[in-house]
């Protein structure tokens, strides 16, 4: 009998070895992407001290639209955008969480750099 790969095992081992070698600083913090069927959010951490400084997801109560296309992807990353550069961030480091830079997560990038994040 032939076993089925854990798509999803396979994605944090890609994301552990990504890790390893990213890392966000105060200067240059990580924006991170999480990616789930229905849903899609982002949070900008500094490694360093261990805290999140802006985050956007799309359950969020006044998102106004469903999580699981490009178009809130766009929108996620454009929030995200916005409020780390209320909290006086320009400049990341982009860290797809493991998953392929395709579709949700590639439109999330693209609105964060519409927003005015540097990466």
């Amino acid at each position: 009998m032939v076993s089925k790969k854990d798509s999803n095992k396979a994605r944090l081992h890609r994301h552990v070895r990504v890790r390893g070698k990213i890392s966000g600083t105060a200067e240059c913090p990580r924006l991170n992407v999480f990616r789930s069927l229905n849903n899609i959010s982002a949070q900008v951490i500094d490694d360093v001290k261990g805290v999140t400084i802006a985050s956007a997801s799309s359950t969020e109560k006044d998102f106004g639209m469903t999580g699981g296309n490009k178009a809130a992807a766009r929108k996620v990353g454009e929030l995200v955008a916005k409020r780390a550069l209320e909290k006086g961030v320009e400049c990341v480091v982009f860290d797809r969480g493991g998953y392929i830079y395709h579709g949700r997560v590639q439109e999330l990038a693209e609105g964060a750099r519409e927003g005015g994040l540097k990466f």
